[in-house]
């Protein structure tokens, strides 16, 4: 009896860490392929509603849409570096979900960390951007955004930050790219 108790705890304290494990998903784009970890024991909120989109299909054939750069930001006094994409159409968007801020999940806007794009708290709903550089602005008291709660960061790039940085230089207009990079597919790897 104490052997298969034994067994049964052993296998379920496996399970809960493997359940707990990185989620791994690839972004297929017109300009290369972006592979992203996603952190789903830190930002579960976040992690689940972005692989609802994932899941769904839904950033079949959207695109990153918006860069930041140095060139684009020089007027502005708090300066990122970001690109940002996931632009789903309005009435196939899930409904926003609550901010889980760095603050809660202790996962800081460094380079390479995927966040969701918002216009306030709790508004935050398909878009999603890659910081380019350590961005402590979009965090958790940061200045970027002025209600000071930042921004829900919640996975990292894993291979493509070549492709990352590419897109961030490429041609735009009061940051929106002239020729947006088409997102063919997000997909669980």
């Amino acid at each position: 009896m104490f052997k298969k108790l034994l067994l049964i705890l052993i296998f379920t304290t496996w399970f809960s860490a493997v359940s707990q494990e990185k989620v791994l998903c690839r972004i297929m784009t017109s300009s290369g392929d972006i592979d992203i970890e996603l952190y789903p024991d830190k930002a579960p909120l976040t992690v689940s509603n972005f692989l609802n989109y994932v899941d769904a299909e839904l950033y079949k054939n959207s695109s990153f849409f918006r860069v930041c750069n140095e060139r684009n930001e020089s007027d502005r006094t708090i300066k990122i570096e970001v690109i940002q994409g996931g632009d789903v159409p309005a009435e196939k968007e899930l409904p926003p979900i609550a901010i889980e801020t760095t603050k809660e999940t202790g996962i800081l806007h460094k380079d390479g960390i995927v966040s969701m794009a918002r216009s306030e708290p709790n508004s935050a709903t398909s878009s999603f951007f890659i910081c380019i550089n350590d961005q402590p602005e979009l965090d958790f008291g940061g200045k970027r955004n002025p209600d000071g709660q930042g921004f829900a960061a919640f996975g990292k790039v894993t291979k493509g930050m070549k492709i990352v940085k590419q897109i961030q230089v490429a041609e735009d207009k009061d940051q929106y790219l002239t020729t947006p990079i088409v997102i063919y597919s997000v997909k669980r790897i």
